[in-house]
């Protein structure tokens, strides 16, 4: 496995420890006979609650955009030092991220955010051959 699909796999990894982490905040903070059923009365999230929903969401966006030129890269045997730099600058900005987000370490976090997406166009910019 190249280090772009490891660090890819990191990430979804990152996603499902987030995901793990909210939902079980989800049925702290609303109770689980709530979160088991439609969810029509349980009212918004609040607090952590709200703040673990809003990382999931802000990972998940990332990802959906990292995923797709790691996978291009990949099917196009495109592997550089470029590629693997923008991947494991994505991977560890997003964790980073994800570690001030849920901490509520104000910020520092964006520039984590940007890190990341800079990692993502690193590595689309070699997939199209634009850096090398």
């Amino acid at each position: 496995m190249t280090p772009e699909l490891m660090m890819l796999a990191y990430s979804v990894a990152l996603l499902i420890v987030l995901v793990l982490i909210q939902a079980t905040i989800g049925v702290q903070s609303k109770g689980l006979m709530p979160m088991a059923n439609n969810r029509d009365d349980v009212g918004p999230a609040t607090g952590f609650h709200a703040r673990m929903l809003r990382v999931v969401d802000n990972h998940r966006e990332g990802i959906t955009m990292f995923a797709p030129v790691v996978l291009i890269a990949a099917a196009a045997n495109i592997h550089s030092g470029m590629t693997v730099l923008g991947a494991q600058m994505f991977f560890y900005s997003r964790l980073a991220h994800a570690i001030l987000y849920v901490t509520g370490i104000p910020l520092v976090r964006p520039l984590f955010w940007a890190v990341g997406l800079a990692g993502t166009v690193i590595v689309l910019l070699a997939t199209l051959g634009l850096i090398s």
